[in-house]
């Protein structure tokens, strides 16, 4: 009886330490900051220090093994959305995607899906291939280009501090938004509205 009353303080404990260093850790995501507005350099949302930087140089394999630069969309306005397979919030925010790229696909708007699994494309193929997500009542595929990343692509946009996150690239290539962790759908909705 004691063993078990240790065990269970034990587990509840370390719930609560654990879901009190994540709330304590998660960086919230932060309204739009306009392309012409001027950054303070102390400003402490490393999210909004990143806003207005041109986007970098990458090119990346997609599913098929075809190379796929960021530079072919110039013209178009791009939603970088780092994710991985495992990633909860990542899944939550999927629907979401696959619902902004069928609305505003045909008037210039691309989402870019930079899957970050260690294992790569053995795991995320077989994901994309299987997973079918909630839409409005119908279950869809993913239907956003998925790419295979590296650290290094989450280095040229300056490090990633969790998963997912999303950065909104301009028709002129400057990225205008930048949200860590998951992305509100209304606020991003807006924000690629704001673009077209």
């Amino acid at each position: 009886m004691m063993k078990t009353l240790l065990v269970v303080a034990t587990v509840l404990a370390l719930v609560a330490g654990t879901y009190f260093a994540d709330k304590a850790t998660r960086v919230k995501p932060k309204t739009a900051v306009p392309a012409d507005t001027v950054l303070k350099a102390d400003n402490p949302n490393p999210d909004d220090r990143k806003t207005g930087l041109p986007e970098p140089e990458l090119t990346l394999k997609d599913l098929d093994g075809n190379n796929i630069s960021l530079s072919e969309y110039k013209g178009k306005v791009v939603l970088v959305n780092f994710w991985a397979t495992w990633c909860e919030p990542c899944q939550v925010e999927i629907p979401w995607l696959i619902e902004m790229q069928e609305k505003y696909g045909p008037r210039g708007f691309v989402i870019l899906g930079i899957a970050l699994d260690e294992e790569g494309k053995s795991v995320v193929a077989p994901y994309v291939a299987k997973e079918r997500f909630d839409v409005n009542g119908q279950k869809l595929p993913m239907s956003y280009k998925i790419l295979i990343g590296n650290d290094d692509a989450a280095d040229k946009f300056g490090g990633l501090f969790g998963y997912p996150t999303s950065i909104l690239i301009s028709r002129d290539g400057k990225q205008i938004k930048r949200v860590t962790g998951m992305i509100s759908q209304e606020e991003m909705s807006k924000a690629v509205e704001s673009q077209l």
